[in-house]
Order: C-alpha cells, then sequence, then structure tokens
C-alpha cells in the first residue's frame, strides 16, 4: 500500500481517536521532515523544531481537511516552524532573497548546469566524486560542513536537499515555495563556493 492509502487509513483512524494511528504517522515521516529542518535551521535546532512541527500537526490534525497531499502539509509545517525559529534566534534570512536579477549568474548557470540542475560537464577537480562520496571522507565532511554553515539559510537549504538528500527540484520548489528558476541559482551559488572550498582542501589540505 502506498503512502497516500498508508495515510487516508491512518487520518480516519486519528478523527476516531486512534493514537497508535499518530505513532504510525511519525514513524513514516519524521526522517524526512528531520531533513527539512535540518537543511533550513542546522543541527542545533532540527530536534526541536521537529518536535514544535509535531506539536503542531498534532493540534492542526481536526482541522486538515484535505486540500494538499498530508505529506505536503506535514512538509509545509516543518517548514514553517523552522523559519519561525530562524526569526526567534534574529538569524532569519528569507528564503527568497538574493534570487532577483543578477545577469552575470544567470549567464554562469545556463553554462554550468543543465535545466533538471545537473552539471553540464563536472568540475575537474571533483572527478567522479558526488558530494556524498565527499562527505564520507571524515577531514572534507567536516569542512563542507563548517563551510555549509557559512552559507545563507537559503542557498544551505538548496544544496542540502538536492545534493545530500537527492530530491528533485520540484520537490524542492513545492517544500521551499521558491521557483524553478530560484532554486536553480541558489543551487548554482551553493555549488560554486563550496567547489572552490574543495579545490582549496585538494590542494592545501586545508579548509
Amino acid at each position: 500500500m502506498q503512502y497516500k492509502e498508508q495515510d487516508e487509513a491512518d487520518l480516519e483512524a486519528l478523527r476516531s481517536g486512534d493514537r497508535e494511528a499518530f505513532t504510525r504517522l511519525v514513524k513514516r515521516y519524521h526522517r524526512s521532515m528531520l531533513v527539512i529542518a535540518r537543511a533550513i535551521v542546522g543541527d542545533v535546532w532540527a530536534e526541536e523544531v521537529l518536535q514544535d512541527s509535531w506539536i503542531s500537526v498534532h493540534r492542526a490534525l481536526p482541522r486538515f481537511e484535505g486540500r494538499s497531499s498530508l505529506q505536503t502539509w506535514l512538509y509545509t509545517i516543518v517548514r514553517n516552524e523552522a523559519r519561525t525559529r530562524l526569526s526567534k534566534e534574529s538569524r532569519y534570512v528569507s528564503l527568497d532573497s538574493g534570487t532577483g536579477s543578477h545577469e552575470d549568474t544567470l549567464q554562469s548557470l545556463h553554462i554550468h548546469f543543465k535545466t533538471n540542475g545537473h552539471w553540464q560537464h563536472a568540475p575537474v577537480n571533483w572527478h567522479a566524486d558526488s558530494p556524498l562520496q565527499l562527505l564520507e571522507q571524515n577531514q572534507l565532511r567536516r569542512c563542507i560542513e563548517h563551510t555549509l554553515k557559512s552559507l545563507s539559510a537559503d542557498q544551505c537549504a538548496v544544496f542540502t536537499l538536492r545534493d545530500i538528500q537527492q530530491m528533485e527540484l520540484q520537490d524542492i520548489c513545492n517544500i521551499l515555495e521558491l521557483s524553478n528558476s530560484n532554486v536553480r541559482v541558489l543551487l548554482h551559488r551553493a555549488r560554486l563556493h563550496l567547489m572552490q572550498v574543495i579545490d582549496r582542501y585538494q590542494e592545501t589540505g586545508t579548509c
């Protein structure tokens, strides 16, 4: 049975007061929601954001009308909770910022990337390694993690969801409420910055 069918069955059970249905819902979506939380707020607040999200879900479930899929609704809640946490910590950076008209960035984007977000030609110094494979190298992983924290919230979120979690571009657009072109520009900027860090690491052994 697909998630959609499971969700519908559990929603009916929840409306009948079945607490086990909520437990099943948490098990089904906890990991993917944690990924979204981490992508937006980082590791420090991700677990707290997720706890707040599940509290919000529990309170709002009786009002859920099914206008969107349950998955989309859950992802929207965790996204909003993550943004609220950033705002409270005075570190909120709008996920729409920095994505205006920049001719140089857009021109570079079309040169380096296909319309689906993949490289036209892989950077030489990255060889055949994927970001996930590069993360398996302990020292470089720590360097990349440090660099990710220095990115703006929007760039970090897009890069994490696309290149680390391998989400589809359209799913990222839906989760973050960004246009396809904005997501590709943000991804491009994050990749270029990280590529510079990786190049420097491979040449000098330092971050």
